[in-house]
């Protein structure tokens, strides 16, 4: 097992390092480019635009800025080779040592490999920073929802194949594809019209908590007044939960429980399965040791690969309810056209799809013995 995750680990460098340059040309061809948020504001002159493109260090090569942005140029030398690559001098730190080893060894301070993520161009906070602020919402929203429908995904999934065919199933079925049809924008907005609206308006529909009763989430004043009101500052939270994750509930129940009801089907039609009811085993033992166990590998497989939401959250659903998470940062860094930002988040994004796979294919392990490595 040890030597399996090591080959993994070794084998997923070279996918992160291909992620980086994919990633960093997506956003090099897209179009506008980080002037473009002063394409509408007559005050700025074009000397402006050309000063804040190097101020930015966005006059330079594409090369050298992706050598920069990754860590592995020195952003103290300068020039370049017939002007598009980086003078080999720009690879050494300032410690003599190259400049992609660690900040101890090398003294460089700059780029992904050294955990500079840059320096956000809306803000000029610092991107780390501001990504990190804005992950705790997304944990406790998304994490939140997770759970619930992971857990009501795999109850209906289950005895829906118990029990095929029945009224529970055709039930759970209806439920399945007008739940896997209904827009999450739709959702969202008729619950905010029917509980928050003209409508009953019992529930929060904006914002994470009640900003008259307490400092902004994430705040140190929050922080203390979260320490003095611990009880009423949850209630607060769970309140405005209570519309964003039914939502994302609702839209992925759907899905999810349609795949494990297939899933377990496949595994009650195997021959280890009628071998052990033909020697009289319990159908509890029979369904939850047997079928279900090996039932939940391609399960397993579909919720690694949702693992990476826990981080970038519900665009649509943050949007639509205020949740101030990295779906919310996400769009406010798009339409600011803040580079920096979206490079840091889909980064971070891409290395979670990764590590997914890699922690689901050695779950396969501990759910069916069978798979050696």
């Amino acid at each position: 097992m040890s030597k399996y995750v090591i080959r993994r680990v070794v084998q997923a460098i070279p996918v992160l390092f291909g992620i980086t340059i994919v990633v960093y040309l997506i956003l090099l061809l897209a179009p506008g480019g980080p002037t473009a948020r002063f394409a509408n504001n007559p005050r700025v002159t074009s000397e402006d635009r050309e000063a804040f493109k190097k101020a930015w260090g966005l006059d330079q090569p594409p090369l050298i800025q992706y050598c920069r942005w990754m860590g592995l140029c020195n952003p103290d030398k300068g020039g370049n080779v017939l002007g598009v690559l980086p003078p080999p001098d720009a690879f050494i730190g300032n410690t003599g040592w190259p400049q992609f080893l660690p900040t101890p060894i090398s003294g460089g301070t700059n780029g992904v490999l050294h955990g500079d993520f840059g320096v956000s161009i809306e803000t000029g906070e610092d991107v780390g920073a501001r990504i990190g602020r804005a992950a705790l919402p997304t944990f406790i929203l998304v994490g939140l929802a997770f759970i619930i429908w992971v857990f009501i995904a795999l109850v209906i999934g289950v005895n829906a194949a118990l029990r095929r065919y029945s009224i529970f199933d055709q039930a759970a079925t209806v439920f399945a594809y007008v739940g896997y049809a209904m827009p999450t924008f739709w959702l969202g907005i008729m619950l905010i019209f029917t509980f928050g609206g003209p409508g009953l308006n019992i529930l929060p529909v904006s914002g994470m908590t009640n900003t008259r009763a307490s400092p902004p989430f994430g705040s140190d004043a929050y922080w203390t007044y979260f320490g003095d009101h611990t009880i009423n500052a949850l209630l607060d939270i769970g309140r405005h939960l209570i519309l964003p994750v039914f939502t994302l509930v609702v839209v992925n129940i759907a899905g999810d429980s349609r795949f494990i009801r297939a899933s377990m089907l496949e595994a009650l039609g195997q021959d280890y399965v009628r071998t052990a009811k033909a020697k009289g085993l319990p159908g509890r033992v029979v369904t939850f040791k047997h079928a279900l166990r090996n039932a939940l590998l391609p399960v397993v497989t579909n919720i690694g690969l949702e693992i990476p939401f826990l981080f970038t959250g519900a665009i649509v659903t943050e949007t639509i309810f205020s949740w101030p998470g990295i779906g919310s940062l996400t769009i406010g860094a798009t339409r600011a056209f803040d580079y920096p930002t979206l490079m840091g988040v889909l980064l971070i994004t891409s290395f979670l799809v990764v590590l997914a796979n890699l922690l689901a294919d050695i779950v396969y392990a501990f759910v069916d013995p069978r798979i050696k490595y």
